[in-house]
């Protein structure tokens, strides 16, 4: 339960593309994703990347869709052959894919003379899918059920977190306290058991840092109670030897 005691909204992402698992390119899309989900206090609790194959695409989010509040899927959009998402969507859901007559409009007036019938490819969503779309984006997100059909383009990825934000809403955000030490992680262990056992509806991170010579180590402590944040730092502080405490954050 969330510190209003409400069940916390969940989310999962599908991350789409050969490219990808290839190494081709390197995904920016889930940081993105993550921090924007931190900041509506919604919890990311998973996130898969898989190929452009429309049966795994689907199983992804058909699972995904089944155990998350909500669900996004970035790239595989667009008007080649390995773009299967919206297919795998329309699968997922047992739904068959069909133009949108406002997108097929969008299109065509966007494209203008330069209109191909590849670019038309684009105007497909699942049967029983909606348009999110605000004054200020150009473009809609398509949403199907609770499941966010998002294009793989960083640029365009990032621009529609604002329909996402304006579709879910923002609930109790969470909050971030860290500690910095001077010991090393194998130093920390004992204090660290100590507090997650003490606190366990707080989220104790450890990151060592390799290079910094007087900092060795991050602590981070994540709850939605502030409260809550605060006494297990303190505890934790409270245990650290004379000199092992080089700062604090948040």
């Amino acid at each position: 339960m969330s510190a209003a005691g409400e069940t916390p909204r969940t989310a999962r992402a599908v991350i789409i593309g050969n490219e990808l698992l290839s190494g081709k390119i390197a995904d920016k899309n889930l940081p993105v994703l993550a921090r924007t989900m931190r900041r509506l206090g919604i919890v990311l609790d998973r996130a898969v990347v898989v190929p452009d194959v429309l049966d795994v695409i689907a199983r992804e989010v058909r699972e995904a869709a089944a155990a998350a509040t909500w669900v996004f899927t970035s790239g595989g959009v667009g008007p080649t052959h390995d773009d299967l998402t919206i297919a795998a969507v329309a699968a997922a859901f047992d739904e068959e894919v069909v133009v949108s007559p406002e997108l097929e409009a969008m299109i065509r007036n966007a494209y203008g003379d330069r209109l191909r019938e590849g670019h038309l490819f684009m105007a497909r969503i699942p049967r029983g899918a909606r348009l999110v779309k605000n004054g200020e984006i150009p473009w809609p997100a398509t949403l199907m059920r609770n499941v966010f059909v998002l294009p793989g383009v960083p640029e365009i990825f990032e621009m529609k977190m604002k329909l996402v934000e304006d579709e879910v809403g923002v609930g109790a955000p969470f909050v971030t306290l860290a500690v910095l030490s001077t010991l090393d992680e194998g130093n920390l262990k004992p204090l660290l058991d100590a507090v997650v056992t003490e606190f366990p509806d707080v989220d104790v991170g450890s990151y060592p840092r390799w290079t910094d010579p007087k900092i060795r180590t991050k602590l981070t402590f994540d709850a939605r109670d502030r409260a809550a944040c605060e006494r297990a730092r303190e505890a934790f502080v409270a245990r650290l030897p004379e000199g092992a405490l080089a700062g604090l954050e948040g």
